[in-house]
């Protein structure tokens, strides 16, 4: 019988205490200097090449000698792919002087009349996605006065302009879905091949449906359409879509369906593309793939993972026993689609694959509680999800949690030079490889979770990221469209109200001023924590963090053994102890114990 012992500190002392200003301010200036630390090396060592090697602490592009290596060439093609995919994060985190440095620069140097075979989707997200945001930004066009450059002309839009037309020809297909990859130089080549996966063909519409508004020619935003139109209408009966699909004939070859690698951005673009554009189409759309992950994917098995399980797109059956780490993005899109309560579930659960390995592994197999595949290149997606998850709750666990995947990034992956990815998960060995997306994503969504005085955060209501982190201004014409959605901002003050579970006991509140909610209930924590081959209390250490004790003061612990009765008096006598709204806090446990049959005991520290 396991037995948990649950230290409370001495509740006159901070035990449950918001994050304090001084110590977020802390961990803002961590991120800032660790964003700083990652771009002051890329242009001291790398620029104008596509990547920063934070091993060699030299500059990296295409592997002209191996034309296969898509590892590579899918996403580095000679274009300064580093800087022109952190535009828009230099100037959130860097401000409006290193911004215009950046943006002088890719002026200067960025050409696409490259003789490069790229990946259509990744970069429509990276280098498409990263010029019309800056250029939004530069010109003022996204209402952020600060960012304005006085003597920028629109080069980057017409850098855009060029990019999106060097693609269009990867659309010419029976189906409207574009071949995976095209020579920016060339055109699509006769060696191509004929498959595309769901979220290659239908995340095309942010990127391409603002060109389109930008430079007033509809043709972007129409290929785009088409192609997302033609993958969602090829779903199963049961609402739901598969991997990879032939772009001539729209046959399925690969029928998993999931959340993760191969279909996330579909979903996230088909309400995001909604809530830019203001088209209910696309929200419809949304809503039935919505429900068919919902009711297909997601366990629903009382007191499991909480994890969404690839399942055959014919059947609704389990496919596999593995989540991957880009899953990690689907609780941050449930708080666009207001659904907070499943949110929470789903990213303690990642956050606990995370907290397994102080990382998160590409692929983690939840049967075997294994990481199957060990890489980790610095990802942005749990950190995301816990950036929005906080913008909508302000419960400051999440921000504890970004204290937690700070540290571990800062500490395993930083370098003398960069930041290098994790060859294998609890491992230190480190590959010479700095992605783009640790600068436009993963440190920038770092930094704004500190922030909280940053425009993206005081006036989060006006934008939407893409899948790639780079921030579009909403229409202003779009913003009225709230009976179509559930909008992040629902008060006086444009921030979301503070979600409050159904089971109010698991709420500490020791002061008037200080509240912090426990994520998810204490059953469902333990149970996760199982499940995933965790402790059975782990993460609840981040509730007890403050300034002045060892956060492990409050950490529970586990004993295998059996305790006497005398162990439930302890239980009674602690809520002698603490002040009245926290013994529904005790309660709870005595609750848990009766369903489990455990004993919980709650030792007071004087």
């Amino acid at each position: 019988m396991l037995v948990l012992l649950l230290s409370l500190v001495d509740p006159r002392k901070s035990l449950v205490a918001a994050m304090t200003a001084s110590r977020r301010l802390h961990f803002k200036r961590r991120a800032q200097d660790m964003f700083a630390h990652g771009y002051s090396n890329y242009l001291n060592r790398a620029y104008p090449l596509d990547e920063l090697d934070p091993l060699r602490c030299m500059g990296r592009g295409p592997d002209t000698a191996d034309p296969n290596n898509w590892n590579i060439n899918d996403v580095l093609g000679n274009f300064s792919m580093t800087l022109v995919d952190s535009l828009d994060a230099i100037y959130t985190v860097l401000g409006k002087a290193e911004f215009e440095r950046a943006v002088n620069l890719v002026v200067r140097d960025a050409s696409f009349d490259q003789n490069s075979r790229v990946q259509v989707f990744e970069v429509t997200i990276r280098m498409l996605g990263g010029l019309v945001s800056a250029h939004l930004l530069a010109s003022g066009e996204a209402g952020v006065s600060d960012a304005v450059i006085a003597e920028y002309k629109g080069e980057l839009l017409s850098l855009a302009h060029d990019l999106g037309r060097r693609l269009l020809p990867a659309f010419d297909t029976p189906t409207g879905m574009p071949f995976p990859r095209i020579n920016l130089r060339h055109g699509v080549l006769d060696s191509e091949v004929h498959d595309t996966c769901t979220a290659g063909a239908g995340t095309l519409l942010l990127e391409f449906g603002t060109l389109s508004r930008l430079v007033n020619d509809p043709i972007f935003l129409n290929v785009a359409k088409r192609s997302f139109e033609y993958v969602w209408s090829k779903r199963s009966s049961l609402d739901l879509l598969g991997n990879t699909l032939d772009i001539d004939t729209g046959v399925w070859i690969h029928k998993l369906s999931g959340i993760g690698a191969g279909a996330d951005s579909f979903y996230e673009y088909a309400l995001k593309a909604h809530v830019l554009f203001g088209n209910p189409e696309y929200y419809e759309i949304f809503q039935k793939s919505y429900a068919a992950i919902q009711l297909y994917n997601r366990d629903t098995s009382p007191r499991k993972n909480k994890l969404y399980k690839n399942v055959d797109m014919d059947t609704g059956n389990q496919f596999t026993n593995w989540v991957d780490s880009l899953s990690a993005f689907w609780p941050g899109l449930q708080v666009l689609a207001g659904d907070l309560e499943n949110a929470v579930f789903a990213h303690f659960a990642f956050f606990s694959i995370w907290q397994k390995y102080g990382a998160f592994p590409e692929r983690f197999d939840f049967v075997g509680k294994v990481a199957n595949i060990g890489h980790y290149p610095i990802r942005p997606e749990l950190i995301e999800s816990t950036y929005f998850l906080y913008l909508a709750t302000k419960n400051p666990y999440y921000l504890e949690v970004g204290a937690v995947i700070l540290e571990d990034l800062d500490r395993q992956t930083r370098t003398s030079c960069g930041f290098g990815s994790m060859q294998s998960v609890g491992s230190l060995n480190l590959e010479g490889r700095m992605e783009s997306f640790v600068l436009s994503e993963t440190l920038k969504y770092l930094y704004l979770l500190f922030d909280e005085e940053n425009i993206f955060n005081t006036q989060q209501e006006k934008f939407i990221y893409t899948t790639e982190g780079h921030v579009l201004p909403i229409p202003r014409s779009h913003l009225h469209h709230k009976q179509h959605r559930k909008p992040l901002s629902q008060s006086s003050t444009k921030s979301c109200p503070a979600y409050t579970p159904h089971l109010q006991t698991t709420t500490y509140t020791p002061f008037a001023s200080q509240q912090l909610h426990l994520p998810v209930p204490l059953p469902d924590l333990a149970a996760i924590n199982t499940q995933i081959g965790n402790p059975i209390h782990t993460s609840l250490d981040l509730l007890a963090r403050a300034d002045d004790y060892d956060a492990t003061t409050c950490a529970a612990r586990i004993f295998s053994n059996g305790v006497s009765t005398a162990a439930t008096t302890a239980v009674a006598a602690a809520a002698g102890l603490v002040f009245e709204n926290e013994v529904m806090y005790v309660q709870q446990i005595l609750d848990f114990l009766a369903e489990r049959d455990a004993v919980w005991a709650v030792e007071v520290v004087e």
